[in-house]
């Protein structure tokens, strides 16, 4: 496998531990001492506001599993990248990639079953989130791992 591709794997990785809300396997894909700083983009100053900061491969996993706001019954979300932009050097790349965040929520199936003529997917899907990742990746025995990472939000964002 290419260095590109397994780098930007690491960024498939990510957003599937993420929907899942899964801590473990989003932790393994940071070092140690990896950071993530989250910030909102576009204040009225044009200055970035620093929402968050968590330090850590075992404070990261544990952000993902106790302060992500679990999915509801029939729900999910997809966190769905774009624009990939890749930098290798060596034992050290750079990823830049828009992000979307959709909600899923599945709608209950009637007890007699789905109307007459119903076809299709039942139920919604909402956008919720957007922005742009930017993390910095070293190999370490021949594994890409995330040693920063930088959310920036397109929307105000409580954390």
């Amino acid at each position: 496998m290419s260095d590109e591709l397994a780098v930007q794997q690491v960024l498939a990785h990510y957003v599937r531990a993420h929907d899942r809300r899964d801590g473990a396997a989003m932790g393994a894909l940071f070092t140690p001492e990896a950071r993530v700083t989250i910030f909102y983009s576009h204040t009225p100053d044009g200055k970035p506001e620093m929402i968050g900061e968590i330090a850590g491969r075992e404070a990261i996993a544990g952000a993902v599993t106790h302060m992500m706001k679990p999915h509801p019954p029939r729900g999910w979300s997809h966190n769905a990248t774009d624009g990939l932009l890749v930098d290798i050097d060596g034992d050290r790349a750079t990823v830049d990639a828009q992000f979307m965040v959709f909600s899923i929520l599945g709608d209950t199936k009637p007890a007699s079953g789905w109307p007459a003529g119903a076809a299709g997917a039942m139920g919604t899907i909402t956008p919720i989130e957007s922005g742009y990742y930017h993390q910095k990746l070293v190999r370490v025995d021949g594994q890409w791992l995330i040693e920063w990472l930088q959310v920036r939000h397109n929307l105000p964002f409580a954390f």
